[in-house]
């Protein structure tokens, strides 16, 4: 028989998983690193489902035979390419049939099978709880085009904790944050790819994040983790608005014109309407740092209400003229300074 294991034994566990979901299923959200394995396609597993409630399980249970008996052969084929060495990792929704199934398949195809109790759902369980579990963390603030991200990524170079939110969510935060990148995943499968890295982070280093809303693009950041970052000391880094400017035309000078219009009438409300005309007539006249100046000024202005609305002083640390790795490095030397300051209330002097 299969082993049954716990979600910590199970994420730990030898060989490839196995996501038995329908294709749909798995589409929504997965644990990451699973393999789309499907027991059913998303319309046999409808009517599996439409025969249990109408007709009964027993039935169910045959109609599910007759659908992938045949592909018996096909799951045991592609189950040796992925897991030459046969040990796999089987998962369904719930840790019932569909896993059970396959993994009965398997094990007398001669592959060590261990299958997730209380499958996929019992994984989200776990990716709440993991996220809602405290850790320290340091935010990185500053204006839009300040390159924050270009910052964690030399973070991470020099082996610093960061757990990139916009990276994850493929986009950059703002109106214009999906030009160029994939599409987004889902809200739950944001939270999967979130709580696989969160996990990932042990000791007391403090964990480098974005300051960031609630929403990046269409991804929601869960609630616990949220939390978090609302509390976390937080750090600000300045740059020269020559410089910011020089950055966003790096980032979006290779966007269509359609789609950089597109993406400042999306905030024409909050820009004005006068500001928006003559941000559109310079994308179009391909004078986009022009037109990059103009919302800048409205980000800006978002920015610092945002501030003021916190009632929170945040310790800057100037970049100005620095590389995104002298910058990292900065944020690195001075974080102590920045994090336990001198005195209670007092301003942190940053050099």
């Amino acid at each position: 028989m299969p082993k049954v294991l716990d979600i910590d034994s199970f994420l730990c566990g030898p060989g490839p998983i196995l996501d038995v979901r329908s294709p749909g299923e798995y589409e929504h959200g997965h644990i990451p690193g699973a393999v789309s394995f499907p027991l059913f396609t998303d319309d046999e597993r409808a009517k599996v489902g439409t025969c249990y409630k109408q007709v009964g399980r027993e039935s169910a249970v045959e109609l599910g035979f007759d659908i992938a008996g045949p592909r018996c052969g096909e799951f045991v084929r592609a189950a040796k390419a992925l897991a030459p060495d046969r040990h796999i990792r089987v998962h369904c929704w719930r840790g019932g049939m569909r896993s059970g199934g396959m993994g009965w398949i398997l094990e007398l195809a001669g592959f060590t099978v261990r299958i997730l109790d209380g499958g996929y759902k019992a994984y989200r369980r776990w990716v709440r709880e993991t996220l809602a579990t405290p850790k320290p963390i340091t935010i990185l603030g500053g204006m839009t085009g300040s390159g924050k991200t270009l910052i964690l990524n030399e973070l991470v170079a020099i082996g610093e904790p960061v757990l990139d939110l916009e990276a994850l969510a493929n986009h950059r935060g703002s109106s214009f944050g999906a030009l160029l990148l994939p599409p987004q995943p889902s809200t739950e499968q944001y939270e999967n790819l979130l709580a696989a890295q969160w996990v990932s982070f042990s000791g007391n280093r403090p964990i480098w994040l974005e300051a960031e809303s609630r929403r990046v693009g269409t991804c929601r950041i869960p609630s616990e983790l949220f939390a978090q970052m609302e509390t976390a000391p937080a750090v600000e880094v300045v740059r020269s608005l020559d410089e910011r400017l020089d950055l966003l035309v790096d980032i979006y000078g290779e966007a269509s014109t359609q789609d950089l219009v597109e993406a400042t009438e999306r905030i024409r409300k909050r820009l004005g309407g006068d500001r928006t005309q003559a941000a559109v007539q310079h994308i179009q006249s391909g004078n986009l740092r022009a037109a990059c100046a103009i919302i800048l000024d409205y980000y800006d202005r978002a920015y610092r209400h945002d501030l003021e609305r916190r009632r929170r002083v945040i310790p800057q640390v100037d970049i100005r003229g620095l590389s995104p790795a002298d910058s990292a490095q900065r944020l690195v030397t001075q974080r102590p300074q920045l994090l336990y300051p001198p005195g209670p209330g007092l301003p942190v002097e940053i050099g």
